[in-house]
């Protein structure tokens, strides 16, 4: 089930959005204020956000903007009750994919937003080869490269490693990693991520006991940082 954020301040315009996105199948979280909203964006891992741009605490602008500039590259979907065709090319130029403006159809904002959904699932999909630190990942061959030493990754080093980077900057519960990676089914219980992460610590990281990559967020789970 694809995750949803929606920061909307307007009642009316959050609480039918909320009823028809969860009637289609996605779970939604809704906030009605701009900072709080984008504490919550930074904090948990969403497929998509669906952005008011006049919104109190932070407005949508900055939010997109700082988001984009933090590293996050979660598909964000721009609403605006503004006609002003400035408004919009700004949204674009401060990060956001795509926007409506208000009053909108309920059947083309869905399509939009499948059609980011779609776009940003083939984007990831497509990922060959990621660099960080002195460190090549190589996803085709299974293999890690650190200056003349090369490493062989197993599949399920590979999944892990794409999904911390496809959520770079966010936090992974330990059960969002089993649900999306291994599945329930395989493997259980929660300890089996932990050994896991330490494992991948004594391959990426060049002190493992003081992890710069693969951050443990007490209570919660992992991030990644580039």
């Amino acid at each position: 089930m694809k995750k949803i954020l929606l920061i909307e301040d307007d009642p009316s315009i959050a609480k039918g959005l909320v009823e028809f996105l969860t009637v289609e199948n996605y779970k939604v979280n809704h906030e009605d204020d701009g900072l709080k909203g984008y504490e919550l964006a930074r904090r948990e891992v969403f497929d998509l956000i669906i952005l008011d741009i006049m919104l109190p605490g932070k407005d949508g602008m900055e939010i997109c903007r700082d988001l984009r500039k933090d590293g996050f590259n979660v598909p964000v979907l721009m609403l605006t009750s503004k006609k002003e065709e400035i408004d919009k090319v700004m949204g674009l130029e401060f990060g956001a994919d795509d926007y409506v403006t208000k009053p909108f159809s309920i059947r083309e904002l869905a399509a939009r937003i499948k059609a980011l959904l779609r776009r940003s699932s083939e984007i990831i999909t497509d990922i060959q080869e990621y660099k960080f630190d002195n460190l090549i990942i190589d996803f085709k061959s299974q293999e890690l490269r650190r200056d003349k030493k090369t490493v062989s990754l197993s599949t399920m080093e590979c999944k892990v490693l794409k999904y911390f980077i496809e959520h770079e900057g966010h936090v992974v519960s330990r059960e969002t990693l089993l649900d999306k990676v291994w599945g329930y089914e395989n493997f259980p219980t929660t300890r089996t991520v932990d050994n896991f992460i330490l494992s991948l610590r004594k391959l990426i990281e060049k002190d493992p006991a003081d992890p710069k990559h693969f951050i443990t967020v007490h209570g919660t789970g992992y991030k990644f940082v580039k």
